[in-house]
């Protein structure tokens, strides 16, 4: 048995367009960092093992449905292009039907930077126009340091952040993120957040 090996192509970022309205600028500032650290010679290697998956949408425009963080950082850094992974193709679909079908596959996220639902007009048109949500930050923070585990629920870090977002004060996120990660890693712990994806509190002794 063969196994189809993916279809690779090299998209200008410019072009690439989000299916969420939010990034996480710290998360992103982050990933700028380890870009910088990587020595010349393995920039490709890395390019190469972290595609962005895609979605051709209305024109043959390629709809970015995951890795926003890293395309906004390698666009910040000056990269301009980058290999997509076409997983679907929506070009016959009109605009309205295409979006309905994204949102009902789990394939974008239409929340604000106060996660509350936008409409799909309200999804910016290019990776560098995405606003910051600093509690995307922090759920990307909290994962990395163990808070939960990386799960397959659609936007699972989103869901994490609107849970932090009731319980952390801004104020706190800006002004003292490890402090507020500190408090978020206490957070997860609790049986409050069983229901949240990738959850890995103590189970209760009976």
């Amino acid at each position: 048995m063969s196994v189809r090996e993916p279809i690779l192509h090299p998209v200008a970022i410019e072009d690439l367009r989000p299916t969420q309205i939010t990034v996480g600028m710290h998360e992103v500032a982050e990933k700028r960092l380890h870009w910088r650290e990587l020595a010349e010679s393995k920039a490709g290697d890395f390019l190469g093992r972290h595609m962005i998956p895609v979605v051709l949408g209305p024109k043959a425009r390629p709809y970015v449905i995951d890795h926003h963080h890293l395309a906004r950082a390698l666009h910040e850094e000056g990269v301009k292009e980058i290999l997509t992974n076409p997983v679907a193709d929506l070009r016959a679909l009109s605009k309205d039907a295409f979006w309905i079908y994204m949102d009902n596959r789990g394939w974008c996220h239409p929340y604000d930077a106060e996660g509350r639902r936008g409409g799909f007009d309200d999804i910016p048109k290019s990776i560098d126009a995405l606003a910051d949500d600093p509690y995307r930050s922090l759920a990307g923070a909290l994962r990395r340091a163990g808070g939960f585990a990386k799960d397959t629920t659609p936007f699972s870090e989103f869901i994490w952040a609107d849970f932090l977002r009731r319980r952390i004060k801004p104020a706190s996120v800006h002004k003292n993120f490890a402090a507020a990660l500190d408090k978020a890693l206490a957070l997860a712990k609790q049986q409050d957040a069983a229901f949240l994806p990738g959850w890995c509190g103590p189970v209760p002794v009976s």
